[in-house]
């Protein structure tokens, strides 16, 4: 035992994020090996998440109807097949037990005798009364008589949860097959997210775009930033998310998915890109969650579509290729170029960068105008004196006049 516990630990480290083995001694950070930056979200929007060692399994069978709907369609149709095989095997066993119980195996062919189900003479024949009894075929061929008061009761007992069996199988089906996960496959994405200027600001942008002639009912747009961070106490919080406005205060972020439309988040001191530049792009682990939620217009269903950027997918200094033109009578959108991007002059600064040496440019004009302010106001001061001064002299000859005058 105190062996396994003065081990080294050595053997666990490359499960350890990045950024809790920085502080890490060289020679065990040596160990462990470089790799690639995981997804969060795939391209396809699925999450990149797995569930392990879930021991509290009895939730899932609380809410069984979620968790059928949520199985593969292949293990779907297994349930849904052997509920209903096992039912109509389970009630044929019983009707079997009963006439063989009542003795109806011995009276096959007895014309004075009544069986509780005339023409059941076995399993298989119990097996298919159980099938018609559930199904309300009917054939009329086997049928129940008014002398076996307890296959009336276990025929009120088969209708009934047979009733049940059918509402909770094919309300399952019906959700799934309704699912409005497929309408997300005609909800696109760019392949790459772009940074330029726009209205003299730095903005990143992506496109998004619906294939369908069936819109998107109250299409809002989200975007989260997906980056590890470390707190001030030295706390390491991995897949840290921060949300990106892309103009929820402004309504922007509340689309009118028609044509494709380019996403563009501003920015600026709030922003979490405010301080990195073109250089240190690529040296981030970052990750861009984009989430584009609205109704199906035609089941009036929610249906979300996700993607995701790294930085390798964000394109420095480019912008994206209009796709929207006027034809006779007409706008048509041209899919071919819906991924495709140009470069423009983009400053390789970061958003921080570019505000300081704005701001360093307009400080000379602010001190040349509050010195033209000050020099006017200087004017102003001597011109008010050499005024109070003449209206002096002019006042001291009017008295002298007057003077002169009295004399």
């Amino acid at each position: 035992m105190e062996q396994d516990v003065e081990s080294p630990v050595t053997i666990q480290q490359p499960k350890l994020p990045k950024q809790a083995r920085d502080d890490l001694p060289k020679h065990i950070s040596k160990v462990c090996t470089k790799r690639k930056i995981q997804r969060y979200v795939r391209k396809d929007g699925k999450c990149n998440v797995h569930h392990g060692n879930v021991r509290e399994t009895y939730r899932y069978l609380s809410d069984i109807f979620t968790t059928l709907v949520d199985l593969k369609w292949r293990f779907n149709l297994l349930i849904f097949v052997m509920v209903y095989t096992v039912t109509w095997l389970f009630f044929g066993m019983i009707w079997w037990l009963i006439a063989y119980i009542r003795g109806d195996m011995e009276h096959i062919g007895d014309n004075t005798w009544t069986p509780c189900v005339s023409n059941l003479n076995g399993f298989v024949s119990a097996f298919l009364f159980s099938i018609e009894t559930e199904t309300t075929i009917g054939y009329g061929y086997r049928v129940i008589t008014d002398k076996c008061p307890e296959g009336i009761i276990l025929l009120l007992v088969q209708s009934v949860l047979g009733s049940i069996v059918n509402a909770f199988m094919v309300g399952c089906m019906f959700v799934k097959i309704s699912q409005p996960k497929k309408r997300a496959e005609t909800l696109v994405f760019s392949t790459n997210a772009v940074i330029s200027m726009r209205d003299g600001k730095l903005c990143l942008m992506f496109r998004v775009g619906d294939l369908r002639n069936s819109h998107i009912v109250e299409a809002s747009i989200r975007a989260k930033l997906i980056k590890s961070k470390q707190t001030k106490e030295g706390e390491f919080i991995p897949l840290n998310q921060t949300d990106i406005n892309v103009g929820y205060y402004t309504g922007d972020d509340r689309l009118f998915l028609v044509s494709p439309l380019i996403i563009s988040h501003e920015i600026n001191q709030q922003s979490p890109f405010w301080e990195i530049s073109k250089d240190q792009l690529p040296k981030e682990e970052l990750e861009i969650v984009v989430i584009l939620e609205g109704m199906v217009e035609a089941t009036g269903m929610t249906c979300q579509a996700r993607s995701s950027y790294v930085t390798s997918e964000i394109l420095w200094g480019h912008r994206f290729t209009p796709v929207l033109t006027l034809e006779d009578g007409f706008y048509e959108v041209d899919y071919n170029s819906f991924h495709e991007t140009y470069e423009t002059n983009t400053p390789s600064y970061s958003a921080k960068e570019l505000a300081e040496m704005a701001s360093r440019a307009e400080l000379p004009l602010t001190w040349s105008v509050s010195s033209k302010l000050n020099q006017h106001t200087d004017l102003e001061t001597e011109e008010r004196g050499k005024n109070h001064e003449d209206q002096t002299e002019r006042n001291g000859d009017v008295a002298n006049l007057e003077n002169e005058s009295k004399v």
